[in-house]
């Protein structure tokens, strides 16, 4: 997942642990999901695909952070320059990686790709089936597309006058949307009752899809929301930053623990992602508040993996899959230490490649053009 980068000097060690964490967690599970085959790291890769749920947590604040300052500044929010730059942070990376898919049949192996325009468009995870090639890209889409509709909702409710108006509108729009959600997915889950393939149908219509897999992102949103309407009481949030390190951390892994022992139990499925979310939540405001063991704590090698994580996302897959079946040409089984190390490093040198060849260059090209799309200040008042 692209996980906001910026790169700054301004960065926070606390969500540069959380965005590293979720990166491992992913490249754990698709490890023993789509490599191993097995239970070869225990219940972090089996409920590794819940890092994806945290990216998700993690871009909604950052994303929601950046529209309601702007919107709140004397330049105001500028739509086009929110476009561009998420342009240029999503598409290059993702354009590289897709021509691999599409150019090179090792890197796909087996799986079949769907037609061009769904990557390009980003509808590629509505209603898509598990197994085609490039699939971990479902997540890439449902961010896409929450980017796309949120500047029009936050202009939208800007432009309803008064600000209580507007923060009652905001606050009844993301509960709305959350509940739409748990409705969605139990509808679709009983729907799927009588499904030859109920796995399948699964994942192709609730765990892939936009409107069942978005509660996490309105979270963040939630959060970014709090922090720029009510100030005051975000502030005395904070002030308890080690409690909300330890709730966030009960809640999740009281979750985690939830979904271990049925992933797609209909409970699980209705009221399990919005505890993620919450939980994601709790974890994220306490990497924001300066007193927070989570704030404090800068873990080696967290900021490396913050900054390749969309990088090491989009390639691990691919590259864990390649290095292990040369591993076991060579003799060793893909649950080897051996193994397991060398798609590990491969991962890590695939994704600081990427970012280092084509995510550095764009950032600075979106640097260097950041000021000239920015909005003029709005004229002083006389």
């Amino acid at each position: 997942m692209d996980g906001v980068n910026t790169g700054t000097a301004s960065r926070i060690h606390g969500l540069d642990t959380l965005r590293a964490l979720a990166v491992a967690l992913v490249v754990l599970h698709h490890y023993t999901l789509f490599v191993s085959d097995a239970p070869t790291f225990g219940w972090a890769g089996t409920v590794g695909w819940a890092g994806v749920d945290l990216f998700f947590a993690l871009s909604g604040y950052l994303i929601g952070n950046q529209i309601f300052a702007a919107l709140g500044s004397s330049r105001g929010f500028g739509l086009g320059r929110f476009y561009v730059r998420r342009l240029l942070r999503t598409l290059p990376n993702f354009w590289v990686v897709l021509a691999l898919y599409a150019l090179w049949p090792a890197w796909r192996g087996d799986a079949a790709m769907l037609p061009l325009w769904q990557y390009l468009t980003f509808t590629q995870n509505i209603y898509l089936e598990p197994g085609s090639a490039f699939s971990h890209a479902w997540s890439l889409c449902i961010e896409e597309q929450f980017y796309m509709l949120l500047p029009a909702a936050a202009i939208l409710g800007a432009a309803l006058g008064q600000a209580g108006v507007a923060q009652r509108w905001a606050w009844g729009a993301l509960l709305l949307a959350v509940v739409g959600g748990m409705l969605a997915r139990a509808t679709i889950w009983q729907d799927g009752q009588d499904a030859t393939n109920r796995l399948g149908y699964y994942y192709q219509y609730i765990y892939y899809s936009s409107w069942c897999r978005a509660d996490e992102l309105l979270a963040g949103v939630a959060l970014a929301l709090l922090k720029h309407r009510a100030p005051g009481l975000w502030c005395r949030i904070l002030a308890h930053g080690n409690a909300l390190f330890a709730a966030g951390t009960a809640v999740i892994g009281g979750t985690f623990a939830w979904f271990l022992d049925d992933h797609y139990a209909f409970a699980q499925t209705v009221v399990g992602y919005p505890l993620l979310a919450l939980g994601f939540s709790l974890l994220i405001l306490a990497a924001l508040a300066p007193d927070s063991l989570l704030h404090r704590v800068r873990v080696p090698g967290a900021a490396s993996l913050a900054l390749w994580s969309y990088a090491i996302y989009l390639t691990h897959k691919s590259v864990s899959i390649l290095v292990a079946a040369r591993m076991v040409q060579a003799g060793y089984e893909a649950e080897a230490p051996i193994t397991i190390a060398a798609c590990m490093a491969a991962s890590l040198a695939a994704g600081w490649l990427l970012y280092a060849l084509v995510e550095t260059p764009f950032m600075r090209l979106r640097a260097r053009w950041d000021a000239a799309l920015s909005p003029a200040p709005a004229p002083a008042l006389r």
